[in-house]
């Protein structure tokens, strides 16, 4: 299908916490069909094709609820929103290549359909969009916290590929790296909200580590999934962090709460990636209570980011967003 004919961009359907910001929503929805045009009928079909996976917007969401909560009136929360989705956007098209991914939310990778180098140049494309909106916003201090959000995710990225196959990672620089490269995202969304919708100090740090808390606590309900959750509702195959040698909490748990020859099992699978070993390690990693630590800290994450919403005025947009801290953990994809 050509690009100029492609569909409207249309997101996951919505959720009760969708509800409160569903004119907004459907005004983002608006603005990326917009910012997708291109001259280059490529760039707008794999925008609009990785767009369209039916993920669930969770950070423009974020942005969203954060400036309504604090009863911002204006219309430049759309575009935040906006920029943050083609900011994560990106780093999707990214991932996917370095990951050598062929398979997101159900659906082939575009790295898979269209080749690497489309995928990079595309995710480069939504990238800079991303900037040239932020400077529409005209917020300096907004620009200053998501130019350095983006530094900080590139750096999570890279902490994660050089714990690949590196069973000696510990929980320590684990949770530095999933605080880089997903929760940082999350956090500087629900941060620059609160920032345009001019914020108390106390009330921009609650949204700020609100976001930062609930990332964390998606990530690690995230890499618990990959041993326990259904493939079908995932969109992708249990066991790929472990096919791909990435020592995420279940593993790291299960080697120092393991008999010596149960963590000595789960170090070789970490060292060689693949799947010869799934079967023994996901028997360990239920047998030795990981499974459940990962969960309680999930858990963990999310009681922190609750607390941090009792510094808001009570509104339906802060209840949408302790139902989303609450989510975090219950969700099974």
């Amino acid at each position: 299908m050509p690009a100029n004919a492609s569909p409207p961009t249309t997101a996951a359907a919505p959720s009760p916490i969708h509800a409160v910001v569903a004119e907004d929503f459907a005004a983002v929805d608006r603005t990326i069909a917009a910012q997708l045009a291109s001259r280059i009928p490529l760039v707008e079909t794999i925008g609009q094709y990785i767009i369209q996976s039916g993920g669930k917007r969770l950070r423009p969401l974020l942005v969203l609820l954060a400036a309504r909560a604090l009863d911002y009136q204006g219309d430049e929360h759309v575009t935040l929103a906006t920029l943050i989705e083609f900011m994560h956007t990106s780093t999707l098209l990214h991932d996917d290549v370095v990951d050598e991914s062929h398979l997101r939310r159900g659906k082939a990778t575009a790295n898979d359909a269209w080749g690497n180098a489309p995928s990079v140049l595309v995710g480069d494309f939504l990238y800079s969009r991303s900037f040239q909106m932020m400077v529409g916003v005209g917020s300096m201090r907004i620009m200053e916290v998501l130019s350095a959000a983006t530094c900080t995710i590139a750096e999570g990225e890279v902490q994660q590929l050089t714990n690949v196959g590196n069973p000696d990672t510990d929980e320590t620089t684990y949770f530095e790296t999933i605080q880089g490269k997903t929760a940082m995202l999350f956090e500087a969304a629900s941060h620059s909200g609160a920032i345009l919708a001019g914020a108390t100090p106390e009330q921009e740090a609650a949204l700020q580590y609100y976001g930062r808390y609930l990332g964390l606590a998606f990530q690690l309900i995230d890499d618990l999934l990959d041993y326990q959750g259904d493939a079908a509702a995932m969109g992708k195959n249990v066991g790929d962090d472990l096919a791909e040698g990435k020592p995420t909490l279940p593993l790291i748990q299960a080697m120092a709460a393991g008999t010596p020859d149960q963590a000595r099992l789960v170090r070789q699978a970490i060292r060689e990636g693949g799947l010869e070993h799934l079967d023994e390690v996901l028997a360990i990693v239920r047998e030795t209570g990981a499974l459940d630590y990962t969960r309680a800290r999930a858990e963990e994450m999310a009681a922190k980011a609750l607390e941090q919403l009792e510094r808001l005025p009570a509104s339906d947009y802060r209840d949408s967003m302790a139902e989303l801290a609450r989510m975090a953990v219950d969700r099974q994809a």
